[in-house]
C-alpha cells in the first residue's frame, strides 16, 4: 500500500481587501499574492500590500507580483512586506530577478492553444535555475489574471528540470472545476488561482475559495492512492 501523503500548496493571488485575506487564510491558502503592477485591476500599492500582509498568520507566505518594475520599486515593495516572496511576471532577465537579492518565483508566460509547444520551457527553467519556482501561466494581454489556461499536455512534466518536485507552480485559468485535472496532469508543487475564485476583479468569493481548496485536496487524495 502506498502511504505517501501528497499535499499540493495553494496560492490565492490578487487580493485587495482585508476580509479576502482573512477568508483566503481560513479557506486554507499557503500563500497569498498582492499585485504591485499598476495596470492591473487587482493593483495595490506597496503600502497597502504591507497593511494587508500584516494580517497574515505565521506560515502563510505573502507574494509580491511585479511586472517590469524598476529596482527601486521592487525594493520599496520588499521593504513594505519584509517576509515576502517575489514573483516576476514580465520580461525580467535572470540577472534582473537575482538583483533584488530575495527569494523569487519566475513566471513563464506560455502561449495558449497549439502554440504552447513552441515555448521552450526546459531552456526557460534552465535559464532561471536561481528561481525558487517557475510559475506556469497562460500568455494573455495584461500579464496574468486573464482566466485562460495553456495546453497542459504540451510539456514533458517528468523531465528532471521541471519535476524537481518543488520547481513548478501551475497557474492560468484555474477554477474549482479544472484544478483537479491540472494537478493530476502536471503534478506541480503548488497551484495559483486568481480570477477562478472571484466575484469580480480583485474581489474574492469565499465559497469559490473553499471549493478550490477542496478540489486541490481531491486531486491530492487521488495521487496518494496511486501505486
Amino acid at each position: 500500500m502506498n502511504t505517501h501523503h501528497h499535499r499540493t500548496r495553494i496560492k490565492i493571488c490578487g487580493l485587495t481587501r482585508e476580509n479576502d485575506v482573512d477568508a483566503a487564510v481560513s479557506a486554507g491558502a499557503d500563500a497569498v499574492g498582492f499585485v504591485l503592477y499598476d495596470k492591473s485591476p487587482r493593483y495595490v500599492t506597496p503600502q497597502r500590500a504591507g497593511e494587508l500582509a500584516r494580517r497574515l498568520p505565521p506560515f502563510v507566505t505573502p507574494v509580491l507580483l511585479f511586472v517590469n518594475a524598476s529596482p527601486e520599486y521592487v525594493s520599496q515593495g520588499s521593504r513594505a512586506v519584509p517576509q515576502a516572496l517575489l514573483q516576476f511576471h514580465g520580461d525580467e532577465s535572470p540577472a534582473e530577478c537575482a538583483a533584488a537579492g530575495r527569494p523569487y518565483m519566475r513566471a513563464a508566460r506560455i502561449p495558449t492553444g497549439s502554440h504552447g509547444k513552441d515555448f521552450d520551457l526546459l531552456k526557460y527553467a534552465e535559464d532561471h535555475r536561481a528561481a525558487q519556482a517557475i510559475l506556469l501561466d497562460a500568455l494573455v494581454e495584461g500579464y496574468g489574471g486573464g482566466g485562460q489556461s495553456f495546453d497542459w499536455t504540451a510539456f514533458p512534466w517528468s523531465h528532471p528540470l521541471l519535476n524537481a518536485s518543488s520547481r513548478l507552480v501551475l497557474s492560468g485559468g484555474l477554477t474549482p472545476a479544472n484544478v483537479t485535472d491540472g494537478i493530476l496532469r502536471v503534478r506541480p508543487w503548488a497551484v495559483d488561482v486568481s480570477s477562478g475564485v472571484e466575484m469580480s476583479k480583485g474581489i474574492k468569493d469565499f465559497d469559490k475559495m473553499l471549493a478550490f481548496v477542496a478540489a486541490v485536496r481531491a486531486a491530492d487524495a487521488q495521487i496518494s492512492r496511486l501505486p
